[in-house]
């Protein structure tokens, strides 16, 4: 059942992707965070937690990174506002 998923998710990303114009607030993209999603916490909780990503990738929600959490949530996965904080003040101490 997890193949099928995985591979259903495959083709979106390698044959209907490249076809729609770029537009996921998020990274990694809903598609990778679905897979990941779907690899780490199986089929059912993984679709899940793809599907309420999908839901948070609106133009109301100012995106960033949102990595799968190690355990299930619906929610934005704290770890990756903390990351990406990180990653924009080395940006910001380097370029001064």
């Amino acid at each position: 059942m997890r193949f099928i998923f995985l591979r259903c998710i495959k083709f979106y990303q390698t044959q209907i992707s490249p076809l729609l114009p770029k537009r996921c607030r998020f990274y990694p993209t809903c598609s990778q965070y679905a897979f990941k999603a779907i690899e780490k916490h199986g089929v059912i909780k993984g679709t899940i937690m793809g599907i309420s990503r999908i839901l948070r990738c609106q133009p109301f929600n100012k995106g960033g990174l949102d990595f799968v959490p190690d355990k299930f949530s619906l929610f934005r996965n704290k770890k990756s506002d903390k990351i990406g904080d990180e990653i924009i003040n080395k940006n910001k101490k380097s370029s001064e």
